[in-house]
Formats: C-alpha cells, sequence, structure tokens
C-alpha cells in the first residue's frame, strides 16, 4: 500500500491561502480520482478539492476552520501500490528508528521546525496595527510570526508597516538571529513611551429583549474588511455624468428578439455597457492601473470586473478577461455566463482574481447614482444608475424642444492619490459619449 499527501492546489493569482470549510469525506470512505474530499473558501469563492488518485482516506490533517496555504498536505490518501508517500509524522518514526540517537534528534529537530513553519498562523490586524494584503503575503512567505511583524516599527501613515519596512526586516533578519534575545528585543522594539495610551473604548450598543442577534457569515467579514480596508488606504472622490441612452434602449428593443432565438440567451444592456467602458480604458490607460506603496502599476490587460449580488445579499465580483478584445456578442456571453455561475455559485477562484477596472450595476435595484467603493488595489469603479425615461431638451437645427429621452446617471469614483480630478471627469464623459454615439443600425 502507498500513501498519497492531497495538497491545497494553486487557485488563481495572488491566492495564498484557503479556509477549509467542510469536510465530505470521513477516515475510511473510500475516494475514486477526481471526487471532491474537501470544500474551501478563498476571500469570495467556495470551491471543492478533488482527489488525485483512488484510494481510502486515512488521515485529515486540518480541521474546519484551518487556513492551509497553497503546497500544504490536506489529508493522506492510501493507494494500492506504487511508492510510498509517508506523511512527516511517519517520516519522523522512520528517522529515529534507523539512524543513531543523536543523528535521529537532529532529524527530529529539522522536520519539527519545517513542520512549524508549514502551519505559519496567519497574520492579522491587531489593535491598531493594520497590514496590507501585500505585508501580510510578504511575511507569510518569509515566516514572519504574528509578534515579530508586531515589533516592527512602521513608517508609513500613522506608524503603518509598508512593504519597504517589512524588507527591511527580512534584510536584516538573519544577521537579527546571531543576537542574544535581550539585545535583538533592544534593537527592534520601539521605544516604550512614558505613559502607556488607552484602548479606544468601544461604544457599547445596548440589546432589548425582543432584538435579534445575527452572526455575521464569512463572506459578510471577509466583505466588511475589505470596505474598511479600501476607504482607509484610498482618497475616493466622486464625478457624475448624465447620459442619453435613448439609442442603446430603441437598437436593443429592435435586436434581443432575433438575438435570443439565435443564441439561446437575452441580451442585457450590461455588456452594452462593458464594451463602453472597455474602449473608455483603452483612451485613458492611466485609469487602467494599480497603485503598490509609491509606484504605479500600468496593467497590460484590461479585466473588467462586473459586480453581481448573490441570493444571500452578499457582493461577488467576477472578471471577465481582456475584455477589449471582445466583440459585442463575446462580450454577452462572457456576461451571461459568468452572471449564472455567480448565482449558482459555481465561481472558480480564478474566475474572481485579477480585475483591473469594476462596473457595479446599482440601477437594478432603483437606484438612480452611488458612491461605490474602490475594489483595491484598483483606482476605479463605475456605478451604472437606473434608466428612466424623462423630459428633456433636444437641441436640433430647427431649434430646441422638449422630449421624451432614456436617461442615466454614471457614477464614477475614483483614488485621488493618483486620479485627478480631470482624469476621472474626462473618463466617465468618455464613457458617455461612446453610449449616446451608439449605431442604431449596428448588427450583432
Amino acid at each position: 500500500m502507498a500513501k498519497f499527501e492531497l495538497k491545497l492546489p494553486k487557485m488563481g493569482e495572488s491566492v495564498a491561502e484557503a479556509t477549509l470549510t467542510n469536510w465530505l469525506k470521513e477516515v475510511g470512505d473510500t475516494i475514486e480520482a477526481d471526487e471532491a474530499v474537501l470544500e474551501i473558501a478563498t476571500d469570495k469563492v467556495d470551491s471543492e478539492v478533488p482527489s488525485e488518485v483512488d484510494g481510502v482516506l486515512v488521515e485529515k490533517l486540518f480541521d474546519v476552520d484551518d487556513v492551509v496555504q497553497v503546497g500544504q498536505t490536506i489529508a493522506i490518501i492510501e493507494t494500492e501500490g506504487g511508492a510510498d508517500e509517508t506523511p512527516k509524522t511517519e517520516n519522523i518514526s522512520k528517522a529515529t528508528a534507523d539512524s543513531t540517537p543523536e543523528q535521529a534528534v537532529k532529524e527530529v529537530e529539522k522536520q519539527f521546525e519545517a513542520a512549524k513553519q508549514e502551519t505559519h498562523t496567519p497574520i492579522e490586524n491587531t489593535g491598531d496595527r493594520f497590514y496590507s494584503p501585500l505585508v501580510k503575503n510578504i511575511a507569510a512567505a518569509e515566516g514572519i510570526s504574528q509578534a515579530e511583524l508586531d515589533g516592527i516599527s512602521g513608517t508609513g501613515k500613522d506608524g503603518r508597516v509598508t512593504k519597504n519596512d517589512i524588507l527591511a526586516y527580512v534584510e536584516n533578519r538573519s544577521s537579527a538571529k546571531t543576537v542574544a534575545p535581550a539585545q535583538a528585543a533592544a534593537t527592534t522594539a520601539p521605544a516604550a513611551p512614558a505613559a502607556k495610551e488607552a484602548p479606544k473604548a468601544k461604544t457599547p450598543i445596548s440589546v432589548n429583549g425582543g432584538d435579534e442577534i445575527i452572526e455575521m457569515s464569512r463572506m459578510g467579514k471577509l466583505i466588511a474588511h475589505h470596505m474598511v480596508e479600501s476607504v482607509q488606504t484610498s482618497a475616493h472622490v466622486q464625478s457624475f455624468v448624465e447620459c442619453d441612452v435613448t439609442n442603446v434602449w430603441n437598437w436593443r428593443n429592435k435586436v434581443k428578439a432575433s438575438f435570443a432565438k439565435r443564441e439561446g440567451e437575452n441580451l442585457t444592456f450590461t455588456p452594452i455597457f462593458m464594451e463602453a467602458v472597455a474602449k473608455a480604458l483603452k483612451d485613458f490607460p492611466m485609469m487602467n492601473i494599480a497603485v503598490d506603496g509609491d509606484k504605479i502599476i500600468k496593467r497590460k490587460n484590461i479585466n473588467l470586473g462586473m459586480a453581481a449580488a448573490l441570493p444571500d445579499g452578499n457582493l461577488i465580483v467576477p472578471v471577465i478577461k481582456n475584455a477589449d478584445q471582445l466583440n459585442l456578442l463575446g462580450m454577452s456571453k462572457a456576461v451571461n455566463d459568468l452572471a449564472v455561475r455567480a448565482r449558482e455559485n459555481k465561481l472558480k477562484p480564478d474566475d474572481i482574481q485579477g480585475g483591473t477596472y469594476t462596473v457595479t450595476n446599482v440601477g437594478t435595484f432603483g437606484s438612480i447614482m452611488g458612491t461605490p467603493i474602490l475594489n483595491q488595489p484598483q483606482v476605479g469603479i463605475l456605478a451604472l444608475g437606473a434608466i428612466r425615461k424623462v423630459p428633456a431638451v433636444i437641441e436640433t437645427p430647427e431649434g430646441d424642444f422638449i422630449g421624451i429621452r432614456y436617461k442615466m446617471f454614471l457614477s464614477h469614483s475614483y483614488d485621488h492619490r493618483v486620479v485627478n480630478g480631470a482624469l476621472g471627469g474626462q473618463f466617465v464623459k468618455r464613457v458617455a459619449d461612446y453610449l449616446e454615439d451608439w449605431d442604431v443600425n449596428r448588427e450583432i
């Protein structure tokens, strides 16, 4: 009999860890290749981890709610024949049996240290100390503990630890390890203030007998954390443009029946808006950027995030990759596919990775405009308001008159650290121009 180590697979760009949410198999259960063994959750997507082999589950190495790093062994599956891939605990026993006592002790210590590194506790924000996702990822990659990170003096705003701070700490870490513990503490720890500042007292919330206390869901907690982090990171400002979409409205009404008959799915307004946004991003590439400390990353690809509400009220943002390379038919197929899989909780982790700009349709729920929060590290997000039939002044060569038009508000939130008002306003105006100049004779 051989033993196979089931590891947490790579799940897309920038995904370094996942939370184990449910075991689908118990110890002793028979498993077939490609059969799901457990369920995991990343920031916003739930997924299953299948077995790569046929066999029997003999050991679980993590419990529900544990955080697992990509590449870590989650479970041991016993298979028929082949080389024996024994887990580390058996390797330790083997080492002690086949070696001299001194060698066995060294081998055990070595493997124990390796195991400690693998089960490194994830970094959390503590008290008033806030750590960016980049700093957390560097800490995890370098095996820096929570205590070590809390002891690093930050040079960022409000003493925040920056990328340069943690990289400098990593650089000096090997030499610091040779210093005596007392000296190391004196060198790395910031000077203690004369009087320790008392922690800020939270305002107590009174709960009456008839009130209901509802525990936030895992996804709800993550979204709340990301929203607060985004507001703390970026200087949010907004620009608003009213857009006449009468041509778009009339054109869609003319072609939607034939499109549904030919393609077997509906033509919604979303792909039309997405196409206009992708064109505007090509015209204004400095809206298709990300901020990393004091550096600006200009994205090569235009990957549009499409915010979608789930049945449970939470939000998810699947991404249309290389949106500027799609024609309207391709855009419509991509939008419908992601929307359906989002509603059915069938999105994969890679489906929500790599977005460079986000669009959210607040008009779906009747809002005429909104001020959305940035999806970090992006620097812009566009809210689409409800389309309304309104009286409007229409200019013609013969003079002005009042007519009925279909109009909507486009609300553009952007990061004022790197996007000034001129760029933010010109971008959203260009989106409106593409929609107002829509060709009513266009073929799809």
